[in-house]
């Protein structure tokens, strides 16, 4: 399953080269993080501690035709309702930063999908004041990071901003959660999975968390409990989903796919399963891809990489069939050559990540074209989703 031959002793670059110089080690967070069912009418006590009167609300329209009485009741008569536009570009921070202040918003609330709350954290980086975060599905780890990915128009992604400091607070109620498609908690399990051993490359490397800083060995713990979590609740908890009931499956999953994995991946650094998303994001069809979903195949590419051996590569695939994630290209969405989409996204990646070598063993363009190759029939190893 691995036809990429492992690096020999001659390719790898001397041990100093690959040690980090001293540095300070680097820890953040959300200051408080709220989870479980009916977690949302603890929105109005939040509100209360902070003082604020006029909370600014994004969210798109299927989120406030779902929400927006109960957060209509939390948040009082003063509250204004701005219709999140569909796409986090700069475009629309802006336009959303200007209903802000129009308003004399004194609290941003961010409510639904990744997109919608890196927008509202557009807006606070402009419009200094409290951001509380209430996500909708948990399809990624956006929630507790202070991290904006912004697209252009046409859904390419451009650039990535940074709040002076990471939400407030995030609040995570369960029943909302459990009610979206299954599929949204199937993106967040994929995104999930990867920062075990996306940390452990980025730490290996010397690279930098996404606060300049090592590092610190906390972070490595807490993506090793994250991916251990997802390994032992993800099914039953998938289960409890189809069936929109929460249980403790589903709480410990969303625990690790909301809040660890996104200490993990602030605190501990990404590598090339997220670096990949830089060019799956130009290709069509692979383009439309949840993250997670584009995460969890980056992350088959990072395995080969390393060298995993085909027992582990196995294991893996079989738990991508059975919870649904994509194990190929193809499974991803391309409806084009492989082979030209490889290259492709071989060398838009290599060109526009930031942590595209944060890897402990050195590659270049080629080697990773290869191992994307290489996962061109993972998908026939395994039997699909039950």
């Amino acid at each position: 399953m691995n036809p990429i031959a492992p690096t020999s002793p001659a390719d790898l670059r001397p041990a100093t080269a690959r040690e980090p110089a001293p540095r300070l080690r680097a820890f953040g967070s959300p200051q408080r993080y709220l989870q479980g069912p009916s977690a949302l009418r603890e929105l109005g006590g939040i509100v209360a501690t902070f003082g604020a009167r006029r909370p600014f609300v994004v969210a798109d329209a299927v989120v406030q035709a779902l929400l927006r009485g109960d957060l209509q009741g939390a948040l009082g008569p003063d509250a204004h309702f701005a219709v999140f536009g569909g796409e986090c570009s700069a475009a629309e921070i802006d336009r959303l930063t200007v209903q802000a202040r129009t308003a004399g918003a004194d609290m941003i609330v961010g409510v639904g999908g990744g997109k919608a709350i890196d927008a509202a954290k557009g807006v606070r980086i402009s419009q200094p004041m409290p951001l509380v975060v209430v996500p909708s599905i948990a399809s990624n780890d956006s929630p507790t990071s202070r991290i904006v990915v912004v697209y252009t128009d046409d859904h390419r992604l451009l650039e990535v901003r940074r709040m002076p400091t990471n939400p407030d607070v995030v609040l995570v109620d369960t029943a909302i959660i459990a009610a979206a498609p299954p599929r949204f908690f199937v993106s967040g399990i994929g995104d999930a999975l990867s920062k075990k051993f996306e940390a452990a490359q980025c730490a290996g490397s010397g690279g930098n968390n996404f606060y300049a800083g090592r590092p610190p060995a906390i972070a490595q713990a807490i993506a090793n409990a994250c991916y251990d979590i997802i390994r032992e609740h993800a099914e039953p908890a998938l289960a409890a989903v189809r069936r929109k009931q929460p249980d403790p499956h589903v709480e410990e999953t969303v625990e690790a796919t909301i809040l660890l994995s996104g200490l993990a991946f602030e605190n501990g650094g990404l590598s090339i399963a997220h670096s990949l998303t830089r060019g799956l994001s130009i290709v069509p069809g692979v383009a439309d891809a949840l993250h997670g979903e584009q995460v969890a195949w980056g992350l088959l590419v990072q395995w080969v990489l390393e060298g995993r051996p085909d027992h582990f590569i196995a294991d893996q695939l079989a738990f991508y069939a059975r919870i649904g994630l994509p194990r190929s290209l193809r499974e991803l969405g391309l409806a084009g050559d492989p082979d030209e989409a490889a290259a492709t996204i071989a060398q838009d990646t290599w060109t526009r990540a930031p942590y595209v070598q944060a890897l402990t063993t050195p590659i270049d363009r080629s080697r990773l074209e290869a191992a994307i190759r290489a996962t061109r029939d993972f998908g026939s190893t395994a039997p699909g989703p039950s």
